[in-house]
């Protein structure tokens, strides 16, 4: 890899892998970085890189296929990352169109021309598109079974990704990741939105009884984890990535709360703030990943424990929830 083209750098994982690459490992190629902008991508979470001559910024919507290409083509581009996606499971419910038209007619665009151009082309998807976990662990042999629109067309792009390797054995590898937590995330997600309500005293919605779980992961270790599959992987196949935190919502909201509570050394509990909302629809009961082939392939795994990662998380955004808005 010379040359890398990410798609939805300006996101939120997309932030810290390019930071990861750029700052953590020894790549010594150039970085081109596709976003479009919208509410979700933030041009100023890269701001300390701008001068790095091995990053470019180019703003495009992914499903244009003119403009991609002439990136291609100026930058000689070898390889895609493609993290663009609309992800907001809520949004997709009441709006699925732009949902198909970015995950899907987006990743297909990405295709025909990393096709065109034979480019290694790495998917990033979502635990989502397996549907409710409701016993055991997902793995790479699972069965899909999305149940938004959302997950449906993460789903959908899966399987343009695969049917493009095999049909025409385009290089290309998918990871499969859970809940990721950490810097730069837009605050419209669990663990910002409950730091935002605790800051401003806001009611903390809770969906349903708060008893859905998920596997959390901070988002380093996921970069850490596709940089690995990036480098080993094999072509075709796809990994699981896991943080192995498996913790329900209601448990989770309250812990942040705590420490919330013990860093600004609040006498009122931040637990009073949780109210229980009505369930959203569709909505999976448990999200759990098994990443054992990363593990045991690649000789990934995930570094230091989720309550030491998520005081950190949760120190960031009090020093930077300014930069953001919550609509």
């Amino acid at each position: 890899m010379k040359t890398i083209m990410v798609t939805g750098g300006a996101g939120f994982i997309g932030t810290n892998f390019i930071k990861y690459v750029l700052n953590e490992t020894d790549f010594d190629g150039m970085i081109i970085n596709i976003d479009i902008l919208t509410d979700v991508g933030n041009k100023n979470n890269l701001k300390d890189i701008d001068d790095d001559s091995r990053y470019s910024f180019h703003q495009l919507d992914i499903c244009n296929y003119e403009g991609i290409e002439g990136v291609i083509q100026e930058h000689k581009v070898d390889t895609i990352v493609n993290f663009a996606a609309s992800t907001h499971v809520d949004r997709s419910i009441t709006n699925p169109l732009p949902f198909i038209q970015t995950n899907i007619v987006g990743t297909f665009t990405l295709l025909e021309l990393a096709k065109k151009y034979n480019l290694r082309f790495h998917q990033i998807s979502t635990d989502e598109v397996y549907g409710s976990t409701l016993s055991g662990l997902t793995n790479e042999e699972s069965s899909y079974a999305p149940n938004s629109p959302y997950s449906a067309s993460k789903a959908s792009a899966d399987h343009l990704v695969r049917a493009y390797n095999k049909t025409y054995d385009l290089p290309t590898t998918i990871s499969v990741c859970t809940n990721n937590y950490g810097p730069y995330q837009f605050p419209e997600k669990l663990i910002p939105v409950v730091i935002h309500n605790c800051l401003h005293r806001l009611p903390i919605p809770v969906y349903g009884t708060g008893r859905n779980v998920r596997d959390w992961i901070y988002v380093r270790d996921n970069c850490t984890a596709i940089w690995s599959i990036l480098q080993k992987g094999t072509l075709g196949d796809t990994y699981c990535i896991g943080g192995n935190t498996e913790v329900s919502n209601i448990n989770l909201v309250e812990i942040i709360c705590e420490i919330f509570d013990k860093t600004l050394d609040n006498t009122t509990s931040s637990k009073e703030l949780i109210t229980y909302v009505e369930d959203r629809a569709g909505h999976d009961f448990r999200y759990a990943i098994d990443s054992s082939k990363l593990r045991y392939e690649l000789n990934w795994k995930p570094i230091g424990d989720f309550e030491t990662k998520l005081v950190d998380t949760i120190g960031w955004y009090l020093m930077n929830l300014g930069d953001y808005s919550i609509n």
